[in-house]
C-alpha cells in the first residue's frame, strides 16, 4: 500500500465522507419521493414521533441548524406535508394527514434501504457500524 492510499484510509474525514457519499446515492435510489430529499423524509419521522413538536427541539434531534430547519420546515409545509403553528417565540410543527402518508411511504422505504445496504454489507456489520457511528457523532458533538 502507497502512502497516499495509507492516508485516506486512515483518514475518518475522508473514509466518513465517502461513505456519506455512497450511502447517501442508495438512500436516493431507494426514496423515491419526487423532490423530497431523504433530509425531508426524516424531519417527517421525527415530527410523526412527536406532534407539535417545536422548532428548536427538531433542530436538536436532527443536529441541524435552525435556518436549516426553517428552509425545511418551509418546503414541507408548501407541499402540505406539515403545519406550523406559532406561539409567542416557539413555532410548533405537526405533520398533516398528507404528511403522515409519507411518513408510512417512508417507514417501507427504510426497510428497504436496511435491506439493501445489509445486503452488501451483512446484517450484524451493519447494525454495529451505525451503532459506532451514532455513539462516534454523540462523542464529537459533546466536544465540538
Amino acid at each position: 500500500m502507497n502512502e497516499e492510499e495509507q492516508v485516506l484510509i486512515h483518514c475518518l474525514y475522508f473514509t466518513s465522507s465517502r461513505f456519506a457519499r455512497n450511502m447517501t446515492k442508495l438512500a436516493e435510489k431507494t426514496f423515491d419521493f419526487g423532490e423530497l430529499a431523504p433530509s425531508y423524509l426524516y424531519m417527517i419521522m421525527i415530527v410523526k414521533f412527536h406532534p407539535e413538536i417545536t422548532q428548536k427541539e427538531l433542530c436538536q434531534k436532527l443536529s441541524i441548524a435552525p435556518s436549516t430547519s426553517t428552509r425545511f420546515i418551509d418546503k414541507l409545509e408548501k407541499q402540505k406535508l406539515v403545519t406550523r403553528k406559532v406561539n409567542g417565540k416557539q413555532t410548533f410543527i405537526s405533520l398533516t394527514e398528507e404528511g403522515e402518508k409519507v411518513y408510512n411511504q417512508f417507514r417501507v422505504s427504510l426497510k428497504e434501504l436496511f435491506t439493501g445496504y445489509s445486503q452488501i454489507l451483512g446484517r450484524e456489520f451493519s447494525m454495529n457500524l451505525s451503532k459506532m457511528l451514532n455513539e462516534a457523532s454523540n462523542k464529537l458533538e459533546e466536544e465540538i
